[in-house]
């Protein structure tokens, strides 16, 4: 357990801190846990360790830990006023004692005179300044801009759309140069419904290094999903690895089939319900590794 500090600023800086990471502030509700209903809790039990997830009545995440033994725990608090999320609290305990040094707060002000303007402070708990981010959205509420300030300077993502043939692309610029592109467009194949396709495109110092594509359902369930990276002779992307989604007539994930180089791997998926085939999964079962996740759920009254 001595090297969760240097783990914890690791995860920081990547998720947190990088530029390039630079993220919309998103909202967690049931929906991201594949889960229905009114749930209020939901303990989820793997072989690595406990995950709990407490949920207000309209279903927005108030509550998650993670807890890798009974004396190391991670404690993450949501607060929300009114539709917006005001404040994240992150909170390490290791030999069931608060770690200060490894917790910190992500405070949010919201200014809606004019145009939406959200600014995100990132703190420790002994109120150390690391980061802000400030969120500039259109009058449409769509987000611009996001500028990030901390004791290495300002940087600035532009967010920019176009159009062309059907094709919606989302632009990320860094200080002026593109980092990430997403692209957006429809596709219908013989005997199949309408399916959309979303190609990431991620950049480094202005070119192409590697990029994603998914093709997701109508349900909004990923279908399929192709990795690539650029051939820098070739001057094109190359696929590396290829996986595959297979759902049920309730759109549970059953099945999953995975290329990678000349090796397939297939991992099929099966389910018990609270309530038959119309609640939410309380066990998922993975083959052939018989690996599994049992899930313990109670719901408002």
């Amino acid at each position: 357990m001595k090297n969760y500090t240097l783990y914890f600023f690791v995860f920081l800086f990547l998720n947190f801190f990088s530029p390039v990471n630079a993220q919309e502030i998103r909202i967690f509700s049931t929906k991201d846990f594949d889960l229905k209903d009114s749930v209020q809790t939901c303990l989820v039990n793997t072989k690595y360790g406990k995950e709990e997830y407490e949920f207000l009545k309209d279903g927005r995440l108030s509550k998650s830990i993670t807890r890798h033994s009974d004396a190391d725990y991670s404690i993450t608090y949501y607060k929300y006023e009114e539709k917006f999320l005001i404040e994240k609290r992150f909170e390490n305990y290791r030999e069931n004692t608060f770690d200060p040094s490894t917790s910190i707060a992500n405070i949010y002000t919201i200014d809606s005179t004019t145009t939406l303007k959200i600014t995100e402070k990132i703190l420790t708990y002994s109120k150390e300044f690391l980061e802000q981010y400030e969120y500039t959205y259109s009058k449409e509420k769509v987000l611009e801009k996001i500028t990030r300030t901390n004791d290495t300077g300002i940087d600035t993502t532009v967010i920019t759309f176009t159009n062309f043939k059907g094709e919606n692309t989302k632009t990320y610029s860094l200080n002026g140069e593109v980092i990430k592109s997403i692209r957006t467009s429809k596709i219908k194949r013989k005997n199949t419904p309408e399916q959309k396709l979303v190609l990431t495109k991620t950049f480094l110092n202005g070119e192409a290094i590697s990029a994603e594509e998914d093709i997701v359902n109508l349900n909004g369930k990923i279908v399929s999903k192709t990795k690539f990276l650029f051939n820098t002779v070739k001057k094109e992307f190359e696929p590396q690895e290829v996986i595959r989604y297979d759902y049920n007539e309730n759109d549970m994930l059953i099945k999953t089939e995975e290329k990678l180089e000349d090796t397939i791997t297939i991992k099929e998926y099966v389910y018990q319900y609270d309530d038959g085939d119309s609640g939410n999964w309380i066990k998922q079962i993975i083959t052939p590794d018989n690996s599994y996740k049992t899930r313990t759920i109670t719901y408002f009254e």
